[in-house]
């Protein structure tokens, strides 16, 4: 089992190789999900530099999302009763992430329009990372 200082230095490390943010966070986190990492890596692809806009939210704390709900699901595609844990859960991260970070939306961490980075790419991995760490995964520590 990887440490945190690990995957933090795992995702920066993926960053730097060309995954977008909301890769290096979801396939740093593979092990725990149970899904391989080349399917993490194709299902985050679009969400990248804001969903490919930066107009969106930041795609490290899209991949702490994805987690999220890759976590709290129940998967059970005849009686959908899970959203609202997951929802509660997204909202934490995102509720989370916004006072750690600054801000939400890509453009917005990254000064588009403002000259000011409020947060950078590997300090948003880094945030997204102990983020689903402590909320998505932290109850898997006690156990």
């Amino acid at each position: 089992m990887m440490t945190i200082e690990e995957r933090l230095g795992k995702a920066r490390e993926l960053h730097e190789r060309g995954y977008n943010c909301a890769q290096s966070v979801a396939c740093v986190f593979a092990d725990k999900t149970g899904v391989p990492a080349d399917v993490l890596f194709a299902a985050n692809e679009g969400y990248g530099a804001g969903q490919g806009t930066m107009d969106g939210v930041c795609g490290a704390l899209m991949g702490a999302i994805m987690l999220g709900g890759l976590k709290s699901s129940t998967r059970n595609l005849e009686q959908p009763n899970s959203k609202p844990t997951t929802m509660k859960l997204s909202r934490e991260l995102m509720k989370a992430f916004e006072s750690s970070a600054g801000a939400l939306y890509c453009k917005d961490l990254k000064g588009v329009g403002t000259g000011k980075v409020i947060c950078t790419c590997p300090d948003c991995i880094s945030k997204a990372c102990e983020l689903a760490e402590e909320l998505v995964y932290g109850s898997e520590e006690s156990k």
